[in-house]
């Protein structure tokens, strides 16, 4: 099996074989709670026009995402797991768009199949890759908006990879690297209170769920559940 770890948007049209495209704040980890929250499936979009489109033709979906952090004025929720923790999205369809992570979704055009990454995600998708033997992986951290590396999708990379390759990482060690970045700290600043202290805590609960996600293409893009 060959590893390679790759950033941002550019990584993400480099990616080749088994993709996992890492957003660890907060959309990948804000998807995992949407699916165990009991939602169908949810469409990854990469823009707002084609977002809002989608709405429009189908009304009873739900608009999700965020443009710098924040919700998109007309969108039903944000990108905040806290915020979306306690709803109940049984049998619903959920459109997502991010600055980060649908962004490498939209552009893995090589991959063979994309898994949506994040540390609560994280044993998941490593017992799915070490399942499955692909050939080829790509772990793609997507960093700030896809052109500005993070140190917690970096750390997820190396995460994922390090236990693919039977070595164990300090994740406490990650944890307090994580907190001191500006990525992180951001959510202990009251100025900008669209980052919740606990979004921080929620997407870093390690392991959390015990299924993956996983990208199906069909006449759009959309994410199912699916058990590793």
């Amino acid at each position: 099996m060959i590893i390679e770890r790759h950033s941002l948007i550019s990584g993400a049209r480099k990616a080749h074989g088994s993709v996992v495209i890492i957003d660890v704040f907060r959309a990948f980890t804000t998807a995992a709670y949407v699916m165990a929250n009991g939602a169908e499936r949810i469409i990854s979009v990469g823009s707002l026009p084609e977002a809002f489109a989608l709405k429009r033709s189908n009304p009873n979906w739900v608009l999700m995402g965020e443009r710098d952090g924040k919700r998109v004025d007309g969108f039903d929720f944000g990108n905040s797991p806290f915020e979306i923790k306690e709803i109940d999205f049984s049998r619903k369809t959920v459109i997502q768009t991010t600055s980060a992570g649908t962004q490498g979704i939209a552009n893995a055009k090589a991959a063979v199949e994309i898994l949506p990454g994040s540390f609560v995600l994280a044993g998941a998708i490593i017992k799915h890759i070490q399942k499955t033997q692909p050939e080829a992986v790509s772990l793609v951290a997507m960093g700030s908006a896809g052109v500005e590396p993070s140190e917690e999708d970096e750390l997820c990379a190396i995460y994922i990879e390090e236990a693919l390759k039977g070595r164990t990482s300090d994740f406490d060690e990650m944890k307090l690297r994580i907190r001191r970045a500006p990525s992180g700290s951001k959510f202990f600043d009251p100025s900008q209170p669209h980052f919740h202290e606990e979004d921080f805590q929620m997407a870093l609960d390690l392991d959390r769920f015990d299924f993956i996600l996983k990208v199906m293409k069909t006449d759009r893009i959309y994410v199912i559940r699916e058990k590793p």
